[in-house]
């Protein structure tokens, strides 16, 4: 009689491997791999995430073209090489990018842990702009830093850490909002010690879209009206002053009150302003075609960086410049639904000052263009050419992808 071996249980499969005729084992195959190493990078990831990722890669992808575009003629004529400025703005992508991926991979506990000294190393570095010979001087403000080889902009990593502290000090559990004594000793001390550098590095944009960072991240956060109201009008008072203390600003603002109508203007402060609005009214409806604007051979200043949205819109005519608007009201949908799905107070303000960052400086680039605010030299996120600011934008972006990685769980109690 011959024995039956035993079945394996139904509920306990047994485990098996793969033997090879040389008695090894398989080596699993590569698309496995792939499809393993794929799941480990964009696991536990929603329909929001992907929104985000994918809004923004198509901003960079795009800026990247309409760079190149606008950068050519410039780049010849100062380097004999027309990708020159493109190739920068390349490379500018290339390290942004994966910051961006590692950032969203990081847990938010190490955000707000990390949160004051990344905020405390930007005021200082801020600090060397403007109180050291490390500082550099750029179209009159003093806003960039030389270190070694390497110059970048330290007012751009002012809008991260301030994005970080200011909601773990507006979010965190218990934080006293209806107490201005409270709100003075954080939110006051340390936002005020940020613009009062910006501001005596002479860059009025940057000061502009922190100030915005400020107050709109207090009223997302729930605090009183009446507490953002008075820092609202001290900070519009102390503007208007600054703006109008002479110089090139205060000139700058009296030709723009004025409509470019002065002939005189013309040949000076109206310059870009008017080159800027001739380039959007030739695209008309469908645009000239990419790269046939007449307008980046030098008759346009920074036709790259700060009114790249008039190449936008001679190119791609009306529908180009719909399409990029577009585009940042699909990043404030992203943004919205980040906000809307996670339990995270912290995670909220944090997403809150990062969008009203991002999309308040698209709105007043946009509204220079169109000559609804005077120059204020402060780039299209994300699209305009310039290295600090589009990796810092990139980095942030990753900071809310950590968040929205993370939307179900709840914040850890001390966090």
């Amino acid at each position: 009689m011959t024995a039956t071996p035993p079945r394996p249980r139904p509920d306990r499969p047994e485990k098996t491997r793969a033997v090879t005729s040389q008695g090894g084992t398989e080596k699993p195959r590569s698309g496995s791999v792939v499809r393993v190493t794929v799941r480990k990078i964009f696991g536990s990831v929603n329909g929001n995430y992907f929104l985000l990722l994918g809004t923004t890669m198509f901003l960079v992808i795009f800026g990247l073209v309409m760079v190149l575009s606008s950068s050519s003629v410039e780049s010849y004529i100062a380097t004999r090489d027309f990708f020159s400025g493109f190739l920068r703005q390349a490379l500018f992508a290339i390290l942004g990018i994966p910051a961006m991926l590692l950032a969203a991979r990081i847990r938010p506990a190490f955000w707000r842990k990390w949160a004051g000294v990344f905020m405390i190393g930007a005021i200082v570095l801020q600090f060397l702009v403007v109180a050291t010979g490390l500082g550099l001087e750029s179209g009159g403000n003093r806003n960039w830093i030389l270190l070694g080889s390497i110059s970048f902009q330290p007012s751009e990593l002012l809008k991260v850490g301030l994005a970080l502290w200011l909601g773990m000090v507006l979010g965190k559990s218990g934080a006293p909002l209806e107490d201005p004594k409270y709100l003075a000793r954080t939110v006051g001390i340390v936002s005020g010690l940020a613009l009062a550098l910006v501001v005596m590095g002479g860059d009025l944009g940057t000061t502009l879209i922190l100030a915005m960072i400020i107050l709109g991240t207090m009223f997302f956060s729930g605090v009183r009206l009446r507490f953002i109201v008075l820092p609202l009008v001290v900070l519009g008072l102390l503007a208007v002053i600054y703006a109008l203390s002479g110089g090139s600003r205060q000139s700058r603002i009296e030709a723009w009150q004025s409509g470019c109508t002065v002939d005189g203007d013309y040949g000076g402060l109206c310059w870009q302003t008017l080159h800027g609005w001739w380039a959007l009214a030739s695209g008309g409806i469908f645009g000239v075609g990419l790269g046939n604007s007449k307008a980046k051979w030098s008759w346009l200043p920074e036709a790259d960086n700060d009114f790249i949205f008039a190449i936008i819109g001679e190119e791609f005519g009306l529908l180009g410049a719909v399409m990029v608007l577009a585009l940042f009201v699909l990043l404030a949908i992203a943004f919205v639904r980040i906000i809307r799905s996670t339990r995270d107070p912290v995670a909220k303000v944090t997403i809150s000052a990062i969008m009203v960052w991002i999309l308040g400086q698209a709105f007043v680039n946009i509204a220079v263009v169109l000559g609804l605010l005077p120059v204020l030299g402060v780039p299209l996120p994300l699209i305009s050419a310039g290295g600090t600011a589009l990796i810092t934008t990139l980095i942030a972006i990753g900071i809310v992808l950590s968040y929205a990685r993370n939307t179900g769980e709840p914040r850890a109690a001390g966090q």
